[in-house]
């Protein structure tokens, strides 16, 4: 990996910079900052960004900005700053796109489900837009899909995740013969298969609704952002260019 270049060493300065500022101030750091659902009050176009920059604590912060340190110094030692940030930035924000699409689809499937049975579209929001909700919802539709509905509104988005699974994706088509290991699964795996097989397991967790408080579409999104932006370029690069 060798030294620590520019912009990984900026980006981890910054998120380190900014989780001690939402230590200090977490309920407004996380209200501006975090990236909430379009039609929550608390939403703001800049959180597409600034929600790569925010953390829900230690751990969390910890295995991104070492993620962002051994995967994305390589990949700037080989392209250059600005590329580098270019595709941080992109697969982040493509993270952004597809998390909210997802919400937006449990929120309003959810939704309808509840006027489907009789409830008052406004009463709904007026209640929803107040942090509230009425227990007899989980009767009408049951507790899961009220869970689902209710979390796509009211719970914000935060962590470079999303960016850090581009990263990986990109790590595996740059350098896919390198051997990298899980914690919990020490045995050394190619990134090439290493990286499809922890997307594979956000795919399923996300599906299943399972290991809630992760936005495991968020990294998927992140991830196919990543794909596509390494299957135009190597694709479109010249031979000199091209990786081994």
């Amino acid at each position: 990996m060798g030294r620590l270049t520019d912009a990984v060493k900026h980006l981890l300065i910054i998120n380190v910079l900014l989780f001690i500022a939402t230590q200090l101030y977490q309920e407004q750091m996380l209200t501006w900052f975090s990236l909430w659902y379009p039609e929550n009050p608390n939403f703001e176009i800049w959180q597409v960004v600034t929600h790569m920059f925010m953390h829900g604590g230690f751990m969390h912060i910890l295995f991104n900005m070492y993620a962002l340190w051994a995967f994305g110094t390589p990949l700037e030692q080989m392209w250059g700053r600005n590329k580098f940030l270019f595709f941080y930035f992109s697969a982040g924000i493509g993270a952004a796109l597809l998390h909210t699409g997802v919400n937006y689809y449990l929120f309003h499937d959810g939704l309808q489900a509840l006027v489907d049975q009789g409830v008052d579209e406004n009463q709904i929001m007026e209640l929803v837009a107040g942090g509230q909700y009425n227990p007899a919802w989980n009767d009408l539709i049951g507790a899961d899909a009220v869970d689902r509905f209710l979390g796509a509104y009211t719970t914000p988005a935060v962590g470079a995740s999303g960016a850090i699974y581009g990263v990986l994706v990109a790590f595996a088509f740059a350098f896919s013969e390198a051997e990298l290991m899980l914690i919990f699964l020490p045995i050394p795996i190619k990134a090439k298969y290493f990286v499809p097989l922890i997307i594979a397991g956000d795919l399923i967790f996300g599906f299943t609704g399972a290991s809630t408080g992760i936005a495991h579409f968020a990294h998927v999104g992140g991830a196919i952002a990543g794909f596509i932006m390494m299957w135009y370029w190597k694709k479109n690069s010249f031979d000199n260019k091209r990786w081994n």
